[in-house]
């Protein structure tokens, strides 16, 4: 599991106090006790996802087991998973989880183990496409997942085998989070663990949506409830490459850009060119340095890591809609990625 620390403030022993000072009160007054059960029970979020459909979903996941070689061990995370995304036996995990591993093997649910092959790696994205011996279902695709939506996280958390856990669609679209050069994360609080890395980030109809990637954690290497999985929609468009190209086709935006100053986010958002190239895409799209750019193929831009992120998704010759800032006024233009 990719995780990044920081220190925060927690109190582990709340709902058992809170817990403690219920079963008080009910031997003093029953219908108040009753009336504060409900109203915590209101805000507990609690998985929408079918039983069945859980079930269903489980069967397109499976725990990963690399080889590393020689010496080499992690013993924080032994083991991760993997999640089928298109028929043949194509299983989407993490990169960081293979490591230096030259091999792998998956274990199925009823713990059955299978060879599988490393298809391909993308460092950047911290995407890796496996294909197994045995073919699995593929989950349905989602949609558009709505902020503050149920989620549920279906891993092989500190290697035990897969489990599922629940929560909510924390935020959208988060880059900047410093794990990978190209980020496009769902943020969850469905708790995660090493070893779940890897693994299928489902909506409340049991569809796919992510790829379990990374949690901010403590000194205890656990879950603290911010924790990301990468979008579907990133996941596809490198596996795609991957299983096409062995590597990810990326195209060339001819144009760079740097953080808005303080003064300039007064009354701007965005991110504002700072370089273009010479006969690149960006100069024949008409864009120039000192441009602050607010959306990119429809996807709104508030900082530079949301960049990468908006034109990573297209590939080399597709156009892109750019919005941009130019002298106090809104413009448009269409630029085509280069290869």
């Amino acid at each position: 599991m990719v995780e990044k620390r920081l220190i925060l403030i927690r109190a582990p022993g709340a709902l058992v106090i809170m817990q403690r000072r219920i079963r008080t009160i009910n031997r003093r007054t029953p219908a108040l006790a009753a009336a504060i059960v409900l109203a915590v029970a209101a805000v507990i979020p609690r998985p929408s996802v079918a039983g069945e459909t859980i079930v269903s979903v489980m069967e397109s996941v499976v725990s990963l087991l690399p080889e590393w070689p020689g010496a080499e061990s992690r013993p924080k995370e032994p083991e991760g998973t993997a999640v089928a995304v298109m028929p043949g036996g194509y299983l989407a995990t993490n990169d960081h989880i293979l490591g230096g591993a030259k091999k792998v093997k998956i274990r199925l649910n009823d713990g059955r183990i299978r060879a599988a092959e490393i298809i391909g790696r993308d460092a950047l994205t911290d995407i890796a496409l496996i294909k197994a011996s045995i073919d699995f279902p593929v989950p349905p695709i989602g949609g558009n997942l709505g902020l503050g939506e149920s989620v549920c996280a279906i891993g092989n958390q500190f290697g035990m085998g897969l489990s599922i856990t629940c929560g909510v669609a924390s935020a959208l679209h988060r880059t900047g989070t410093g794990f990978n050069e190209i980020e496009d994360f769902i943020q969850t609080d469905a708790v995660i663990n090493p070893g779940g890395s890897g693994g299928a980030l489902i909506d409340g109809q049991g569809r796919l949506v992510g790829l379990v990637s990374a949690i901010f954690t403590k000194d205890s290497d656990a879950n603290i409830g911010v924790n990301f999985a990468a979008s579907l929609k990133l996941v596809l468009r490198v596996v795609n490459d991957l299983k096409d190209h062995g590597r990810v086709i990326r195209g060339k935006p001819g144009f760079g850009v740097r953080e808005l100053t303080e003064r300039e986010r007064a009354t701007l958002f965005g991110a504002a060119i700072d370089r273009v190239a010479r006969g690149g895409a960006a100069i024949e799209a008409g864009l120039e340095v000192g441009d602050v750019i607010t959306a990119i193929g429809g996807r709104k831009v508030r900082r530079v890591s949301d960049v990468p992120s908006a034109v990573h998704m297209a590939r080399p010759g597709n156009s892109l809609d750019i919005t941009y800032i130019r002298g106090g006024q809104s413009h448009r233009a269409s630029l085509v990625l280069r290869p």
